[in-house]
């Protein structure tokens, strides 16, 4: 039985609607009341485009408490950074399984998101009065690491 692509993919859904939408919008189809073509698959696009801002909002918790593992000396907070990790891993997951046309975003994104982690992470050893581990330019994460559930290893 073929599903429809609304339950297999839902962001490249969203994107052929809008496209099939503006297409009719243009084409002159008429209908018992006006319809806004353009601003319905403006709506329908921004759909997709929520998806997109929560797997990269996921993948950046990800990161960010992947450096703390890995710069910070705190050892009470770690079993609620991994806890974090496993949450967030699960909501990816999630987002994937309704949209996997997200995982070919999922690279670009980690490497976008780096930077920001790498701050925030050496803000809050600031606001806790820590001294990091290591230089976190020194560390480098990938979409492998940001989506195993094994990753990193705990002793």
């Amino acid at each position: 039985m073929n599903k429809p692509l609304h339950d297999v993919d839902f962001l490249r859904w969203t994107i052929a609607q809008a496209a099939a939408l503006r297409h009719a919008g243009t084409s002159g189809i008429n209908t018992p009341d006006p319809i806004d073509w353009e601003s319905v698959a403006e709506e329908i696009e921004s759909l997709g485009r929520s998806e997109r801002a929560a797997l990269r909002s996921r993948i950046a918790v990800v990161l960010e408490h992947l450096f703390k593992l890995a710069l910070r000396p705190a050892t009470d907070p770690r079993a609620g950074w991994l806890d974090t990790l496993d949450a967030q891993r699960a909501g990816i997951a999630r987002l994937l399984e309704d949209s996997p046309s997200l995982k070919r975003e999922i690279t670009a994104m980690v490497a976008d998101e780096l930077p920001r982690a790498r701050r925030a992470v050496a803000r809050a050893a600031a606001r806790h009065h820590e001294t990091l581990t290591a230089d976190p330019a020194s560390l480098e994460f990938d979409a492998h690491q940001v989506l195993d559930e094994s990753y990193p290893p705990e002793p």
